[in-house]
């Protein structure tokens, strides 16, 4: 038997590599002959040829990333994220080995298995939905945008509110507006029946929203709006997804995917819509938007109540989301009092908790104070997830104090009538002119976040003083110094532009610790960044720092198994260096498998260095580290020497 398989993670760096190693182990296991495609960041490594795809007997995709599946016509194939690669290699091989895996087909489709056991998994309706509202919002931006420009510059104020003169030339950025704004409802049906059907689905569901966006189609005096565009895009989909799956016979099916589906899909989705469901739901939208106009009072604070802590939540994921697409929905449909108070939420956490380092900085470690700049400025610019390295470090102090800030900010954005016209939130908003009542949106985000810094400083206890350590240092630098151990004859050290071949080449005794210092993944990460500073591997040890910090707040680097690979390209590296350290009782590194991490190499690269090196030694280390008697040495190690004579092995 030959199986082929691709492995790819979303950063394409060390989960790539783990997959493809424990599948060819697995194999090799198996007696079952393999070859593994990487898509990492390097590129695709190991591609296959025509020859390797007609000899397959089958194929594994374990990947976080889209990948193109048309090549595989005909062929057995499972298809899991990439940490099934890395966990269940050889559970994935026996599906292709015992034929419970789906036959493949080039339009999409997967037909039933020869035991009707194995189905792909359906991706979530939250996925779905995302995927619509991800395209959807450039568009609520570009209308936005060029109509309060257009109102700002070109508007003139009359007793009924701004107008813009109809010979004027701002009347046609407006238009042009208006226009991008037309195309949101639409855009939101087709991309979500694209992510359930792919290709044959976009059409439909484009269709599908057109119609729920045209009250006059069904009668209606309103459109159904963005909830009717959901439905659609839904709709159309699954309609598309079902003809998909029909057996039909060989002759028909190169049109499948131009002809039949987008036609009968659009078809069908279109009579549902007028006949059925498009009326209903127009009267359910129309009543919403009005009951959101109407609310006053109390029932107007409740809602920025609800939006404030939906968006400061979890900054940036599912809660969060939700109550941006609903804002944003709301501003196509010309509410813009529901986005003000969601545009003040947005920035509060991550100005907040920049105000909270400033304000108290005893109470934050030195990398954290270097956290909180990018924090404030993440936020001007109304990025919530600057918040997150905060958040992830001390979650039960932080995440109340986010919530706190933005809720009072967002009331105080409601009951100032602040408006936003453009899907995005933070002062930035205000800079290009698309917030109504400047004043008290600046009131909310500096009133919000002076709340977050103030509870997150109650909350959190003072860290230990940078005199106590120092003093520390002191004594310590009175006890008889230890006999410096002689060193391991190393070969010189290479540049990337020399292609370095082995992980010894961008290391020496000097950057290898059998004992890491540090309770803490960022003590950890003070301590090996202050190895490569004494190695002069680095000009500034707070910028690689932040460098360091910026890339785990991406996604952690604990790959599991008792190992985190932290890794930063910037410009003050001044040669690209690999340390490696041992911490024998761990420290956690939010591994995806929750094991503390006990094996950390640091690797730090120049911003301008050419070439990808540092990714290639990232794989070979990555490899080498799947041999777990490989891992019990290291972890067993008692010298220096003894660990500098294992890592010579990773080449």
């Amino acid at each position: 038997m030959k199986l082929l398989a691709i492995t790819s993670c979303p950063n394409g760096i060390a989960h790539t590599y783990m997959a493809a190693e424990n599948l060819q182990k697995a194999a090799e296991k198996l007696g079952v002959e393999i070859k593994v495609e990487t898509q990492g960041s390097i590129g695709v490594e190991n591609e296959f040829s025509e020859q390797d795809i007609r000899e397959a007997d089958g194929v594994i995709i374990a990947a976080d990333k889209t990948v193109e599946k048309s090549r595989f016509n005909g062929k057995r194939m499972v298809a899991v994220g990439v940490q099934e690669g890395i966990n269940s290699p050889e559970k994935l091989i026996n599906q292709i080995r015992n034929k419970e895996a789906a036959i493949y087909q080039g339009n999409g489709n997967e037909a039933s298995s020869d035991s009707g056991q194995k189905k792909d998994k359906q991706n979530p309706i939250y996925r779905h939905l995302m995927n619509g509202v991800s395209y959807m919002i450039p568009f609520i931006v570009i209308g936005g945008l060029l109509i309060a420009i257009a109102l700002t510059i070109g508007g003139d104020k009359t007793p009924s509110g701004i107008v813009i003169p109809d010979d004027s030339f701002w009347k046609t950025i407006e238009s042009i507006g208006a226009a991008s704004f037309s195309f949101m409802v639409p855009i939101l049906a087709g991309f979500i029946a694209y992510s359930i059907a792919d290709r044959p689905g976009l059409a439909p569901g484009m269709v599908g929203g057109y119609i729920a966006n045209h009250g006059e189609l069904y009668g209606s005096e309103a459109g159904a709006g963005f909830l009717g565009g959901i439905i659609a895009g839904f709709l159309a989909g699954y309609i598309a997804l079902w003809i998909k799956n029909l057996k039909v016979p060989k002759a028909v099916q190169p049109i499948m995917p131009i002809i039949v589906i987008p036609v009968l899909a659009s078809l069908a989705v279109g009579l549902i819509f007028v006949l059925f469901l498009g009326a209903p739901i127009a009267q359910v939208f129309t009543s919403l938007t009005g009951w959101l106009e109407g609310m006053q009072g109390t029932s107007s604070i409740l809602l920025a109540l609800i939006l404030g802590a939906m968006i400061s939540f979890d900054m940036g994921g599912p809660v969060n989301k939700v109550a941006f697409l609903f804002g944003s929905a709301m501003i196509g449909e010309g509410n813009y009092e529901i986005m003000g108070p969601i545009a003040a939420a947005i920035a509060i956490p991550p100005i907040g908790m920049g105000l909270a380092t400033f304000m108290k900085k005893k109470k934050y470690q030195s990398s954290e104070r270097e956290t909180g700049k990018a924090s404030f400025t993440m936020g001007l610019f109304g990025i919530t997830e600057g918040a997150i390295p905060f958040a992830a470090q001390d979650p039960l102090r932080v995440i109340p104090s986010n919530m706190a800030g933005a809720m009072v900010g967002a009331v105080i954005a409601m009951l100032g009538s602040v408006g936003d016209r453009v899907a995005h939130g933070g002062p930035i908003v205000a800079v290009l002119g698309a917030v109504d009542n400047v004043f008290m949106f600046f009131i909310a985000i500096i009133a919000g976040s002076l709340v977050t810094a103030t509870v997150a400083n109650l909350l959190k206890k003072d860290v230990e003083t940078e005199a106590t350590v120092s003093s520390t240092e002191e004594t310590q630098a009175e006890q008889p110094v230890a006999e410096k151990q002689p060193e391991a004859p190393v070969e010189e050290e290479k540049t990337l532009a020399e292609e370095s071949e082995k992980l010894v080449d961008l290391t020496n005794m000097n950057l290898i610790d059998i004992d890491v210092e540090g309770n803490t993944r960022d003590d950890v990460i003070d301590h090996m960044v202050d190895q490569l500073e004494q190695n002069g591997s680095i000009q500034s040890k707070d910028e690689f720092k932040q460098t360091i910090l910026a890339r785990e707040a991406e996604s952690t680097t604990g790959i599991g198994m008792n190992i985190a690979i932290p890794h930063g390209k910037s410009n003050t590296v001044t040669k690209p260096s690999v340390v490696f350290g041992r911490k024998k009782d761990g420290v956690d590194w939010y591994s995806f498998d929750g094991t503390s991490a006990k094996l950390i190499f640091m690797i730090a690269v120049p911003k301008d260095s050419e070439g990808d090196q540092h990714l290639k030694i990232l794989q070979m280390l990555s490899r080498q580290l799947m041999d777990e008697e490989y891992r019990e040495k290291l972890l067993n190690v008692e010298t220096k020497e003894e660990a500098y004579e294992l890592l010579e092995e990773v080449k």
